[in-house]
């Protein structure tokens, strides 16, 4: 976007308890379970999450005039005036999304001259620039600030509501959105569409733009030092670094590639935007200090072409270094000196080429869920803060340990297989909830003799959502250190 005004790092780089004994001696476990929990959350078992309404109701939040969508875990507030935004995304007590102070309960009337900067997550489109039609202007013309209306949607697996906003003459544009929240889990689904409503070829992309809250939350003078954005880095990237640096100092020591292939940013109260061409089809915002983490998912289209061949973006907030007619250097606040702390994590759809009446979708799906000061990559599952570890004991035993943050409720099982492939053990090692972070250290003794180990994540449903992490065992506890 061009209208913007210490987590260590690797290198530089609840439901019922178990209701049988699996074997005579099949594991000890300690689980640490304490972060975030709530009485709603704490003692909640499988059938009491199953029976959660998700409802969407008319509330009021900062003084406008907005609609909730919510389940046990998550709301979503949506202001439909305001270019259709979701203002707020809540779980668990914690509020992810940037709110403007400045324009809290206000509504300006659409602009092209003028940017008012809600906060929130939007909508907006690429290529950005005033030199010709072929791109966007960008401030808060009808797409940006027009009012969208909606139309709320249900059935017996989620609950939601349609946005659809104006006709833009300038660009051609009309944009639809479906928001939706699972009545079982904190996963919410989003569904855009760009429409070519006029009468001749338009070629743009779609964008969805989201302002993290960076504040320090017990200093509103300063910012939260313990803000990362990752997403994977593409290993055949075009990009010299494998990132672009497109706006702010080239030699910026906020973000970085890792030796284990994510681009980091670590963020700092300057501005600057990074343009990254991932191809793994996720980015993730943490939070260190609180201990929350939100997993943006997309599709990456490896065929058809990005905006500058970018697939995610972030922007950093703050002060901006400007050069006057002279070529001398400055550092130069907003118009109103102020600089508000967010971040902004940005999808790019691929460039759609879009005859009259024709239409183009970008689909993107988040995942809240906990972490630690660690953060080591994301799965179907759930996200890896310390990487699984497996080892032989003396014993006879085998002894797990990791922590991660899960996208959904249920138990985690190991799957423990031979040399030659074959499965020989299935275990149940852990009840777990999105709301807590897992921290795993337990021994069991699995039958056969297992050479590696898979730890899958079960929902309350019994659905396999997929593996957290797949590792050799190793043979001594030194191993696990």
């Amino acid at each position: 976007m061009t209208n913007k005004s210490k987590m260590p790092r690797c290198s530089a780089k609840s439901h019922t308890s178990l209701t049988r004994q699996i074997t005579k001696d099949v594991f000890t476990m300690a689980i640490l379970l304490g972060l975030g929990r709530t009485p709603q959350t704490a003692g909640q078992t499988a059938a009491q999450a199953r029976s959660v309404e998700c409802r969407v109701e008319n509330i009021d939040y900062e003084g406008w005039k907005a609609q909730q969508i919510s389940n046990l875990w998550v709301q979503l507030i949506i202001v439909p005036q305001n270019g259709g935004r979701l203002m707020q995304v809540r779980f668990n007590g914690h509020d992810f999304l940037f709110v403007n102070p400045k324009f809290a309960g206000k509504y300006m009337p659409p602009s092209q001259d003028h940017w008012f900067n809600y906060g929130g997550d939007k909508l907006w489109l690429l290529p950005e620039g005033d030199d010709n039609e072929q791109q966007w202007r960008g401030n808060s013309d009808l797409l940006d600030d027009g009012e969208f209306t909606f139309r709320k949607l249900s059935d017996e697996k989620d609950c939601g509501i349609e946005l659809t906003g104006p006709l833009d003459p300038h660009t051609g544009i009309q944009f639809t959105r479906t928001i939706r929240l699972d009545s079982d889990s904190p996963h919410i689904t989003f569904r855009a569409s760009m429409k070519n409503v006029s009468g001749h070829f338009v070629q743009w992309s779609m964008q969805s733009v989201s302002q993290y809250d960076t504040g320090n939350p017990n200093d509103s003078s300063s910012s939260n030092r313990d803000i990362w954005g990752f997403t994977p880095a593409n290993p055949s990237s075009g990009y010299l670094n494998r990132y672009h640096v497109r706006t702010g100092p080239a030699e910026n020591p906020a973000a970085m590639v890792r030796d284990d292939g994510l681009f980091a940013l670590h963020y700092s109260h300057l501005a600057a935007e990074f343009w990254v061409d991932s191809s793994d089809g996720w980015l993730a915002v943490v939070d260190g200090s609180s201990r929350y983490a939100m997993v943006e998912r997309f599709q990456y289209e490896e065929r058809k072409p990005y905006p500058g061949k970018a697939s995610v973006i972030f922007w950093t907030n703050g002060p901006q270094f400007r050069f006057n007619s002279d070529g001398v250097a400055s550092v130069t606040e907003e118009e109103d000196g102020v600089s508000p702390f967010y971040m902004e994590a940005e999808i790019n759809s691929p460039m759609c080429r879009l005859r009259p009446g024709a239409a183009c979708e970008l689909e993107t799906d988040w995942f809240p869920t906990r972490t630690d000061s660690e953060f080591h990559g994301v799965t179907d599952a759930g996200i890896i803060t310390k990487p699984l570890r497996v080892a032989t004991l003396g014993n006879g035993k085998v002894k797990l340990a990791g922590s991660f943050g899960v996208f959904f409720q249920g138990k985690l099982v190991a799957h423990f297989y031979n040399e030659h492939g074959s499965s020989v053990a299935r275990l149940p090692v852990a009840d777990v909830s999105p709301t807590n972070l897992v921290v795993l250290d337990l021994e069991t003794a699995p039958q056969g003799k297992p050479t590696r180990v898979s730890l899958h994540l079960e929902d309350q449903n019994g659905l396999d959502r997929g593996a957290l992490q797949e590792v050799p065992i190793s043979t001594g506890e030194n191993s696990l250190k």
